[in-house]
């Protein structure tokens, strides 16, 4: 059974940068398209970031496009998401989740808070 470990959220200012991490527990990885997803407080899941297993073609949600960047290492069995410029509104549970949209399954999430 595939299990999925979020790190590195945590509290940062406006402008900020965070790194998150997933590890992914099986022999798969690199068979497996990944994706991060994000909740808000009181709001809906909402897709952030998908790339195909062989880092290929990350695509990003508007609301963070040119400020995260999706990443992966395959040998390591983690998926990375690099999060610059952060603003109030990234506040969320961050998931990382299987398949390009993130609808194959996803792991307990890390929480980032942005707040002055």
């Amino acid at each position: 059974r595939v299990q999925l470990v979020e790190s590195g959220g945590g509290s940062v200012q406006p402008g900020g940068s965070l790194r998150l991490s997933c590890k992914y527990s099986g022999a798969t990885f690199n068979r497996e398209a990944m994706s991060w997803l994000r909740q808000a407080p009181g709001k809906g899941l909402e897709w952030v970031s998908g790339i195909n297993r062989d880092n290929g073609n990350p695509s990003y949600a508007a609301s963070v496009k040119g400020r995260f960047t999706i990443s992966r290492d395959n040998a390591k069995s983690t998926l990375y998401l690099q999060m610059n410029d952060l603003k109030i509104t990234d506040t969320a549970m961050y998931y990382c989740a299987l398949g390009f949209s993130g609808s194959l399954g996803r792991g307990q999430g890390t929480q980032v808070t942005v707040s002055s």
